[in-house]
């Protein structure tokens, strides 16, 4: 990997790439959801975790159940999405590790500790999510990802009898441009870094 990617595709992933509040009729297809997770699955995650778990919501039943919790200048986003992603993290994750990870143990390093396993999962499945993102712009879709939901009845609602907690939405389409804010700032190199 010693070429770097041209700017129209950094452009698509990065520079141009904007957060969309509102997209088109046009639908998202169950291949276009299975392919952001075969690209998503390879970015890295600490020894091969892969805490991450999405539930699609697709149906319009399954987007106004999600819609109910959410704030409300986010619920409306939510209703009208093609897609809204529920990205959580899986605190059993471990249970996974003998196969993802199987030249050392991994699994005992979580038994009985319970502060690793919540900061394991919420910063991989952090990481996904962010890899999530990337994959669903390089696929040709927008996303609009979010908080402003109760997190506690998404988890009674979607994942109750299970080891699964939310951790952010995110709704995914072909992006209104009606729909976005104008640009805003980023802070620049010397304000958020040290070089020592």
């Amino acid at each position: 990997m010693t070429t770097p990617l041209n700017d129209e595709a950094l452009d698509r992933v990065f520079r141009t790439a904007r957060t969309y509040n509102g997209y088109t009729d046009e639908p998202v297809r169950e291949d276009q959801l299975r392919a952001i997770w075969d690209l998503l699955k390879w970015g890295p995650t600490s020894a091969n975790q892969e805490p991450l778990r999405i539930v699609w919501c697709v149906s319009q039943d399954a987007k106004d159940k999600l819609a109910e919790f959410c704030s409300a200048q986010n619920a409306p986003k939510v209703r009208k999405a093609p897609v809204t992603a529920i990205l959580a993290m899986d605190l059993e994750f471990y249970e996974k590790l003998p196969r993802l990870f199987p030249h050392v143990d991994a699994r005992a390093w979580f038994l009985g500790n319970d502060g690793l396993i919540q900061e394991s999962a919420f910063r991989n499945s952090s990481l996904q999510g962010a890899y999530f993102i990337i994959a669903a712009r390089m696929l040709g879709l927008d996303t609009g990802p979010m908080s402003g939901f109760d997190t506690h009845k998404v988890n009674e609602a979607f994942f109750a009898g299970t080891s699964y907690r939310a951790n952010f939405i995110c709704t995914i389409g072909h992006g209104d441009p009606e729909s976005i804010f104008g640009r805003h700032p980023r802070l620049d190199f010397d304000e958020a870094n040290q070089i020592l």
